[in-house]
């Protein structure tokens, strides 16, 4: 099935950051019209600019399930059993249901609709805000088209990976957490910066394009990191010198033991 050419409404349960960036990365991807997505919250007053350019907004979860098709959950965890036990009714074989919250299962989703539906989870992080999340992806007992058309929803919003549930912890740290953990690299680089001469904005630039840059070669390439790190370590140089202090000081053990924590904190 083309998806493009039978398109489905979508209903965004949840109109903080995360339901508000799907909504504008599917929209400015032509994936979908606006007037085919209703996003909903309890305070609607931050959802203007949304109602602008033509998305529907409600306060009503029940009425938005039963006017869509595709049912995207973008609330807190604590909310997931109660706003599944309110749309549970209005579901059927039609729609499709897609949660982005974090640590809840798909078989807790099951256990409150106890209906046969396709169901998917998706993990992505901050960058959605500008289409350049990575998204990680499961599911069961979906169809090929179901997962097709999922892929293609988080496909206008970065790059995508598609998982095993159970990796899903593990693919929350190392995607979502670990936006903080580059912001991190960064703003160390923009302070290493401004001790060796550059004013703030300049080191700012140079960092964060630099990053960015590095890890562009990576996507494009699909080149190992070590390699890279071979073109600019010249004998004696000034690269090798910095890499080596930093690894006196444990920067690789440091981050890896890092990530190990979020993951012991979330598991």
């Amino acid at each position: 099935m083309d998806y493009k050419t039978n398109i489905k409404k979508i209903a965004i349960i949840g109109g903080g950051n995360l339901g508000t960036a799907i909504a504008l990365g599917l929209i400015k991807s032509e994936f979908i019209p606006a007037q085919q997505i209703t996003v909903t919250k309890r305070n609607t007053n931050t959802l203007v600019g949304l109602e602008a350019i033509g998305v529907k907004i409600s306060t009503d979860n029940l009425d938005a399930v039963k006017n869509s098709d595709t049912i995207i959950l973008a609330i807190k965890p604590f909310q997931i059993k109660e706003v599944l036990e309110l749309i549970a009714p209005a579901l059927s074989e039609k729609h499709l249901l897609i949660s982005v919250v974090t640590g809840v299962s798909l078989e807790d989703m099951k256990s409150v609709v106890k209906k046969n539906i396709p169901m998917f989870r998706a993990m992505p992080n901050t960058a959605i805000a500008i289409q350049q999340s990575i998204t990680c992806i499961s599911s069961h007992g979906t169809t090929e088209d179901d997962k097709k058309y999922v892929n293609d929803i988080f496909n206008q919003l970065g790059k995508i990976a598609i998982i095993d549930e159970k990796l899903m912890n593990a693919a929350t740290v190392l995607g979502a957490c670990g936006t903080a953990y580059a912001m991190r690299y960064i703003r160390a680089n923009i302070q290493g910066g401004i001790e060796i001469g550059f004013d703030a904005p300049t080191a700012s630039l140079i960092a964060a394009q630099t990053v960015k840059g590095a890890a562009e070669l990576l996507l494009t390439t699909h080149t190992h990191p070590e390699q890279e790190i071979d073109k600019v370590t010249t004998p004696k140089g000034c690269t090798i010198a910095g890499l080596n202090e930093m690894e006196h000081q444990g920067f690789s053990s440091s981050l890896i033991k890092g990530i190990v924590a979020s993951y012991n904190k979330i598991s």
